[in-house]
């Protein structure tokens, strides 16, 4: 008698446990596949965010590169117009001034601007100097330097200019560069560095603290050069 008590007992709990786990696996499941559709269409959205904001209107070839500035990108962007420099894309290579500091230099005891350490690259890369053109007055934002680049290629007789910059502030700087050099006499042109070194993946900027510096921030600033206009 004292066995089937135990074996009833032993049966019942199983049971039990059984019951447990059907009704915990009924409630987990569903809020498992919610998860993983959520998941699903963030990461579409949030790749088709960052795709939109990369477009390109490349020239073939230039008489100048021009480097947009960019403090924590500026080795992508010199690092692809180099490229282009030695492809004969361009007999120039133009820097801009946007008036930031980067690190301490042990070396020259000083934090030097952001165009001095892109300068620097350049030269590493195997650009000569003679062919750096640094243009120092400071800009602003993409507006202003938009501006400064339509001056100084007006001012050297330039009759084609290609920008380069970071993928996600390709399409709000092509923008402000047709709108400034309207009626211009240089033909200009944009070409987006490829994502996947300083600038994050589509697919996963959202993973990453920068990539919210870019895609999210893109998009006001997109919306403010649309309402405000160019600097």
């Amino acid at each position: 008698m004292e066995t089937v008590t135990k074996a009833s007992v032993g049966s019942f709990g199983a049971n039990v446990l059984l019951m447990g786990s059907s009704y915990l696996l009924s409630r987990v499941i569903p809020i498992i596949v919610v998860l993983i559709a959520v998941a699903g269409v963030w990461s579409t959205l949030a790749w088709g965010a960052a795709q939109f904001l990369i477009v390109d209107a490349s020239l073939e070839q230039a008489e100048a590169v021009a480097i947009l500035s960019g403090s924590g990108v500026y080795i992508e962007r010199t690092s692809h117009a180099a490229e282009l420099f030695k492809k004969k894309r361009g007999r120039i290579i133009i820097l801009t001034n946007d008036n930031e500091k980067g690190g301490w230099s042990s070396e020259e005891q000083r934090n030097p601007f952001h165009f001095e350490l892109a300068r620097a690259e350049l030269l590493n890369s195997g650009i000569p100097a003679d062919r750096i053109m640094v243009i120092v007055q400071p800009v602003s934002g993409t507006g202003s330097e938009a501006l400064l680049l339509r001056q100084y290629s007006e001012a050297k007789g330039l009759k084609s200019l290609l920008v380069v910059t970071s993928a996600y502030h390709s399409r709000r700087a092509l923008w402000t560069l047709k709108k400034v050099f309207a009626g211009s006499s240089t033909e200009v042109g944009l070409e987006a560095v490829g994502t996947g070194g300083q600038t994050p993946d589509p697919l996963t900027w959202w993973l990453h603290w920068s990539g919210w510096q870019a895609v999210p921030v893109e998009y006001v600033k997109l919306v403010y050069y649309r309402l405000r206009g160019v600097d």
